[in-house]
């Protein structure tokens, strides 16, 4: 691994390594390539979910839907839809952080600073794209707060019986 961040979640710092170094050029392809494999990263027939969230924003050309799952050790898992109308980076964005954050806590989720996207989609793209490449962590980690919230209003009617 090069210069390992603390912050993020082991299989993220996999996907930073491996754009960290790569020409721009590169990068863009690699993104294409994350972009195609992004309807992996949809839900399978009969998965429940801990928490969906689906809707469209003002800052994106469709709808996108966070569908979050939590196991016993409160480990997550997202899946996400795009409708067909998201553009390709943030289709691609979704991907790498459906691969990158899985297995991580809500905590840990929100604790992830954005500093690592332009490790990844370079810094042309951030600048011309600078509120697409941000999006999809801004919708993970709002699923992530919406379920620690449930969570603490479960445990507080849980104490209050």
């Amino acid at each position: 691994m090069q210069n390992v961040d603390p912050s993020l979640p082991v299989h993220l710092q996999e996907v930073v390594d491996l754009f960290a170094h790569l020409p721009e050029q590169e990068k863009r392809e690699l993104l294409i390539a994350y972009s195609d494999r992004s309807v992996e990263c949809s839900p399978k027939e009969g998965e429940n979910f801990t928490l969906s969230d689906i809707r469209k924003d003002e800052e994106c050309t469709d709808s996108v839907g966070v569908f979050l799952k939590a196991d016993s050790q409160n480990r997550l898992l997202f899946r996400m839809t795009l409708g067909p109308h998201v553009q390709t980076l943030t289709r691609a964005m979704a991907s790498i952080l459906c691969q990158g954050l899985a297995g991580s806590t809500a905590e840990e989720v929100m604790a992830v600073p954005s500093g690592f996207v332009p490790k990844i989609v370079g810094t042309e793209l951030v600048r011309q794209r600078s509120q697409t490449v941000y999006y999809i962590l801004a919708r993970m980690k709002g699923a992530c707060r919406q379920l620690l919230a449930e969570r603490r209003q479960a445990n507080l009617a849980s104490s209050a019986s």
